[in-house]
């Protein structure tokens, strides 16, 4: 599938979407070009994510729920800044990210652990979350692939369905490692082994590029909280226990990608495209 750059999808948009309505108008594409440096660090911002909640609510004492409406604030934050601007901007987009991983941690820790809804019943009411706002985009968009997310009512469908997304995988992680005599680094394993179909089935067999992107999209979230909690957890858990020193290092790996993304996105334009970078174009690429 050949990916269409944000300046081709400006003259094949409906004309309804240039309008003066502020969630139809376009915009460049809000969200970041797929390559492997895209899924590493979406990888990595579920661990950093989760760690952060777990550090302010437990190593600060917030607790659960104060520790969940704090980081709740500051997402809601990064995401009106996030929508303010006009096109994709690094360190705005991979901050909401991180911030988007430690809430649907906590919201997920908030239904199992405050209201004591079983893990099965959590990670089938986020399953049914995400697949309403995949359902509904759809409907509204006739579209789910992220190199069309060029006018903010796209971009809120987007970020609700990420939401769900970093929700639904934390549950799986809980389910799984609860339910299974199994260690992190196992989990770690089977998740990783569906992504690794996932890009069997794309690159191989050529399947849908968007069923492709958020079947992988889905499974980044419980692969990166599973591999957070190898590395993090004690021993006696069945961790290497090298506790929160691993999440500064996936933190320091985030902030230079971004370094970079940021660098490439202003030093790469394609000419005649503002926005579009060289590589993008004439790409086949999930999503």
């Amino acid at each position: 599938m050949t990916a269409q750059t944000p300046g081709h999808r400006l003259l094949l948009e409906p004309a309804s979407l240039r309008g003066s309505d502020p969630w139809t108008r376009i915009l460049l594409n809000k969200v970041p070009e797929v390559t492997l440096l895209f899924w590493v660090v979406n990888i990595l911002s579920t661990t950093v994510g989760e760690t952060t909640s777990d550090y302010l609510a437990v190593s600060l004492g917030l607790r659960l729920f104060a520790t969940t409406a704090v980081m709740s604030v500051v997402f809601v934050a990064a995401l009106i800044c996030q929508f303010s601007i006009r096109r994709h901007v690094p360190a705005v987009y991979w901050l909401t990210v991180v911030l988007a991983s430690a809430v649907g941690a906590l919201v997920s820790g908030n239904l199992s652990d405050n209201l004591g809804i079983s893990l099965w019943a959590s990670t089938a009411v986020f399953a049914l979350c995400l697949a309403v706002a995949l359902a509904v985009w759809y409907r509204s968009e006739r579209t789910l692939s992220i190199h069309t997310v060029v006018t903010r009512r796209r971009e809120a469908f987007y970020w609700a369905s990420t939401l769900c997304t970093f929700a639904l995988g934390r549950s799986l992680v809980d389910l799984i490692s609860d339910g299974l005599p199994l260690g992190y680094g196992a989990v770690a394993l089977i998740f990783g082994g569906v992504i690794v179909l996932l890009c069997v089935a794309f690159y191989s067999f050529k399947i849908s590029a968007v069923l492709a992107f958020w079947a992988a999209y889905v499974m980044t979230r419980p692969f990166g909280g599973s591999v957070g909690d190898f590395f993090m957890a004690a021993q006696k858990h069945g961790g290497l226990g090298l506790g929160t020193g691993t999440s500064n290092l996936f933190l320091a790996v985030i902030v230079a990608v971004v370094v970079w993304f940021s660098f490439r996105s202003g030093a790469d334009r394609a000419p005649g495209l503002p926005g579009v970078t060289r590589s993008a174009q004439g790409a086949r690429h999930l999503g």
